[in-house]
C-alpha cells in the first residue's frame, strides 16, 4: 500500500513529508488486536498513556492532510464521508476519557477506530485521479 498519495501543495513540499501511514495503522493496530477481548488489556498505564500521546499526535497530522485531500467544497460521496470522519475524529480529540485504566483503554480503542478510518479515507482520496 503506497503511503505517500496526497500531496502537500507546491510551497508545503519541500518543507512536509506525507503522513507515515503504515506507522499510525501499526500504532492503532496495538489496541485493535481482533484476538483480543473487549475487556482485555495487555498494556501497562504508561504504555497506554504514551499510544494515546501518539495518536492524538498522528490525528492532528492527518486531519488537515484530508481536509486539504476533500478540498473546501466536496463534489462527492467520498469526500463527504471523509470530512465526516474529520469531524468524528475532532470530537474525539475533544473529549477527555473516563477516570481509571478501562475509561482510558475505551479512550484510546476509540481513537485507534478513527485513526484507521481516517487512514482509509486518505488512501481512498489519494488515489482518485
Amino acid at each position: 500500500m503506497a503511503t505517500d498519495t496526497i500531496r502537500p501543495p507546491a510551497s508545503e513540499a519541500q518543507d512536509q513529508a506525507p503522513p507515515d501511514i503504515m506507522t499510525m495503522r501499526e500504532t492503532a493496530d496495538r489496541l485493535l488486536d481482533p484476538d483480543a477481548a473487549a475487556d482485555a488489556l495487555p498494556l501497562a498505564a504508561a504504555e497506554l498513556d504514551t499510544l494515546t500521546r501518539t495518536m492524538r499526535g498522528q490525528l492532528e497530522l492527518l486531519i488537515p492532510e484530508i481536509e486539504h485531500a476533500a478540498g473546501p467544497r466536496p463534489k462527492d460521496v467520498a469526500q463527504y464521508c471523509a470530512l465526516a470522519c474529520v469531524g468524528e475524529a475532532r470530537g474525539k480529540l475533544r473529549v477527555e476519557p473516563r477516570p481509571g485504566l478501562d475509561g482510558a483503554a475505551a479512550y484510546a480503542r476509540r481513537l485507534a477506530r478513527v485513526l484507521n478510518a481516517l487512514c482509509d479515507h486518505y488512501e481512498r482520496l489519494g488515489s482518485r485521479p
